[in-house]
């Protein structure tokens, strides 16, 4: 098979690499890509949102089928533009990916059709949003009903910040469109993680769970980010969890979105957290999370381009997993997620051992050298028997790289760590 990876980013890094030690692939494309990219992709320098232009390279170099990375595309209709003209892609319609670009649909939906989440209302009045903040107490969730790359989401502990955080929205559009309606939900407390599914209409094929940290800093402080580091699996989350989680939610919002006419095919990614009354949804996304992918691919046993292709035939999928633990850790550039500067290099990319993964997000190649060109910049992983072996492996191979311009968080995985020991302290004092 030819295949056609549409996207730039650490998220398309890593399925272009599974996509390559595919036997049943003979071409992986990206397209636009970046140039940490090369050695597992060839790229074709066509914009992500230019759907004739990638039309035309699909039907030019005979594609089997196209797998879309990021969610602009799809909200703008890359799905749709495809199928009209007969050609195989992997991803929701423009409607179905609006569980992912409209918070307020996304938990309006969950409401009607009794999926577990944050009791939530939604406001494009200034006065009114404050007037329901003051009447729910801190902490609250304020979030962007739009896309806003992930930094449209944050946690006021006092009214205060909450009060500022309305007024950056709703009047002066911290988030453009994005932020003209806020959906302001409660605060849930409880351990995080996220399920990713291969989805198609009713037919429901999870992947390994993985847990993110959203937040820039150690201790889970600093703004909101895209993700700073993750790992698979998550030990303190069991399967009796899991089995609840797709019970509860993945299977219910899948038939929900049949029920919508909105038939939901591609990545459905659940945010979710594990509260005392069981697990709720953080969030929906219409595609593979980041830096989630990062982690949870490279324990994928099965040729990525067969189960694909099983999901869109609705075939039967049984997906088999490496035991090992994967953790990746993200390099950023200072400033992120605020401003930051681009085409800083970075130094000690090439000392990074071949046993290690790095996944290129935001980076060009210049006279030799990787310069930042976003963000988070890249992400390095490592594959061991434990998480603490994983870890330590790749914070060594993070210290060959230069943090002058860039930084990381140093506890990416402790959580676990410390799950897993209160967990064994528990067993073995009974």
């Amino acid at each position: 098979m030819n295949i056609l990876v549409v996207g730039r980013g650490g998220r398309e890094h890593a399925i272009c690499q599974k996509l390559s030690v595919s036997e049943s692939v003979n071409n992986v494309f990206c397209a636009p890509g970046n140039d940490g990219m090369k050695g597992d992709a060839t790229l074709v320098s066509i914009d992500e949102m230019n759907f004739s232009a990638l039309v035309e390279f699909v039907e030019k170099e005979k594609i089997d089928f196209t797998i879309v990375g990021p969610e602009n595309p799809l909200l703008a209709g890359i799905v749709d533009y495809f199928q009209e003209r007969k050609l195989a892609i992997f991803g929701p319609t423009k409607k179905a990916a609006e569980i992912e670009g409209s918070k307020a649909f996304a938990k309006q939906l969950m409401s009607k059709y009794h999926i577990p989440t944050a009791t939530f209302a939604t406001f494009t009045d200034l006065q009114a949003a404050k007037d329901y903040v003051e009447q729910q107490g801190v902490p609250i969730v304020i979030k962007a009903d739009g896309l806003a790359a992930g930094k449209g989401v944050v946690i006021p502990h006092t009214l205060e910040e909450a009060y500022r955080t309305l007024e950056e929205m709703l009047v002066h559009k911290r988030f453009g469109e994005a932020s003209t309606k806020v959906v302001i939900e409660e605060f849930l407390e409880g351990e995080e993680y996220s399920l990713m599914s291969f989805v198609n209409g009713d037919k429901i094929y999870p992947l390994a769970i993985a847990q993110d940290h959203k937040r820039a800093f150690d201790g889970d402080q600093g703004p909101n980010t895209g993700g700073m580091g993750a790992y698979s699996p998550v030990p303190h989350i069991g399967e009796d969890v899991i089995d609840r989680t797709l019970a509860s939610i993945v299977k219910p919002v899948a038939e929900a979105m049949i029920s919508e006419n909105r038939s939901f095919t591609g990545i459905l990614y659940a945010g979710l957290i594990l509260t005392t009354e069981g697990p709720k949804v953080i969030e929906f996304n219409a595609r593979f999370g980041d830096p989630e992918t990062q982690v949870v691919l490279p324990r994928l046993q099965n040729d990525l381009a067969q189960v694909i292709q099983g999901v869109l035939a609705r075939e039967e999928v049984s997906m088999e997993w490496d035991e090992n633990v994967m953790l990746g850790v993200v390099l950023a550039a200072k400033g992120y997620p605020n401003a930051y500067e681009k085409g800083l290099v970075i130094e000690g990319v090439s000392s990074i051992s071949e046993d290690a993964y790095v996944f290129h997000a935001g980076t060009k190649l210049k006279d030799g050298q990787f310069l930042s060109n976003g963000g988070r910049v890249l992400l390095v992983g490592a594959k061991n028997t434990t998480i603490n072996q994983a870890r330590k492996a790749v914070y060594q191979e993070l210290e060959q790289v230069s943090t002058d311009a860039f930084f990381y968080r140093n506890d990416i995985g402790e959580r676990a760590i410390k799950n897993v020991s209160s967990s064994f302290e528990r067993t073995h004092t009974r």
